[in-house]
């Protein structure tokens, strides 16, 4: 079994640490702005755009191609987590210390934030949409459904990226992570908007000051995400593994 470390304040506040910090901040405040500005441009363009057909396809796309960008840019620096979700399920899978991992998901709940705020500023104070759970989906069917597509998300990272056996598949890891995520918001946006992300709904939740069913979206994403690093290092990694503060 993978040993979970805690990790030391030395290694976590190393320069190849901070500059990890830096990196997940950068890569999140990118992929927020880009796939909540989606959510805006189709809301000021139509009505209702998470339930009409069209608008769901292009914030989908969005969202995989920022990603895919977002993941990356940040993948020789600090693996490219971008979701506490995943920085969470790769902790319990030993592949990070639970310390560094905490900053990690500072430096990307930061990032988000500041991507929210910065939207609702160059768009002259439009409204920054919320993740929320549809007219007829309960709050536990939401979590439920964020548990399955974030443990499809977490477990997409751990094959084509953190797994030492994935051989040529690390190459296009960035671009199955949007794939999957890209998808699943497809499947999940009309049902529980398709977070599997606590830093992507966090950040839009602070800027619109409203945080109602936002803890669906920290329990389901990080449920999934940690069942997936449980899952997937202890089944399919037989190896011995010592967490570094930049591995992913």
């Amino acid at each position: 079994m993978p040993a979970i470390a805690f990790g030391s304040v030395g290694d976590s506040f190393s320069v190849g640490s901070i500059k990890a910090y830096l990196a997940e901040f950068i890569s999140t405040l990118l992929f927020v702005f880009a796939g909540v500005g989606s959510a805006i441009a189709y809301n000021k363009l139509t009505t209702d755009a998470a339930l009409d057909p069209a608008g769901l396809v292009a914030i989908a796309v969005c969202h995989g191609f920022a990603l895919f960008v977002a993941v990356s840019i940040a993948a020789n620096i600090s693996g490219g987590h971008v979701n506490p979700a995943v920085t969470f399920g790769l902790a319990l899978g030993g592949q990070i210390t639970l310390l560094t991992g905490l900053f990690y998901t500072i430096a990307q709940l930061l990032g988000s934030i500041l991507a929210c705020l910065l939207l609702k500023f160059v768009t002259g104070g439009l409204a920054v949409p919320t993740h929320s759970v549809s007219a007829g989906v309960g709050s536990i069917e939401g979590v439920v459904m964020e548990i399955i597509i974030t443990f499809a998300l977490v477990y997409t990272v751990y094959a084509t990226a953190a797994d030492p056996k994935k051989g040529s598949l690390g190459t296009i890891a960035p671009i199955a992570i949007g794939f999957i995520v890209g998808a699943n918001i497809l499947a999940a946006g009309p049902f529980s908007g398709g977070s599997m992300n606590p830093a992507r709904s966090f950040g839009p939740a602070v800027a619109a000051g409203n945080f109602a069913d936002n803890w669906i979206y920290w329990v389901g994403p990080l449920t999934g995400g940690g069942l997936a690093g449980l899952i997937y290092s202890n089944v399919f990694m037989q190896h011995e593994h010592v967490p570094l503060a930049n591995d992913f």
